[in-house]
């Protein structure tokens, strides 16, 4: 079968893991009605935090993700919030959760700042100077600790949503 992009291996990355406490960080946090500059740490304070990166919003994987994050609910729990961020703008990811009918968060790193302090920046194929995260799930508890991590080795690649949603009941 023929598709429609090329496979690319990742190199290698010294990404958090289980046990390891993310960096804070604060960026714009754009939601269905506003967006306002809020930090990671703010959010862990409420309840866990599932961290989603994700590809630009208009690629074919940015829209994957969130439709499966919206069909398996996990925005209706009340256990954690579940967070997305890519280096798209505020005003293209109101754009993606108007076209998904998704009621979630996403960060917009557009400098990709914070992929850059998880060590999981995506150099883009044949674009110079574009890149964006690789795609990356850090199941966070309440201190910003790693309870589960995962990062693609080759894009594009998909979380197993199983193993994250076992991540979220160990809550």
């Amino acid at each position: 079968m023929d598709l429609p992009f090329e496979v690319v291996d990742l190199p290698e990355t010294d990404h958090p893991e289980v046990g390891d406490r993310v960096p804070d960080f604060e960026r714009p946090l754009v939601g269905t009605e506003f967006w306002e500059d809020v930090a990671l740490s703010d959010l862990t304070d409420e309840a866990p935090v599932v961290l989603l990166f994700h590809s630009m919003d208009g690629a074919f994987p940015a829209t994957y993700v969130w439709n499966e994050v919206r069909d398996r609910g996990w925005l209706d729990r009340e256990d954690c919030q579940v967070v997305g961020l890519s280096i798209s703008s505020p005003y293209e990811h109101a754009d993606l959760l108007d076209d998904r009918g998704v009621d979630a968060r996403l960060y917009s790193d557009p400098s990709n700042g914070v992929a850059e302090r998880f060590d999981i920046v995506n150099d883009l194929d044949g674009m110079a100077g574009v890149e964006e995260p690789r795609p990356a799930v850090f199941v966070l508890d309440g201190e910003r600790v790693v309870q589960y991590a995962w990062v693609a080795e080759e894009w594009p690649d998909f979380p197993d949503y199983d193993d994250v949603e076992a991540a979220m009941d160990e809550l």
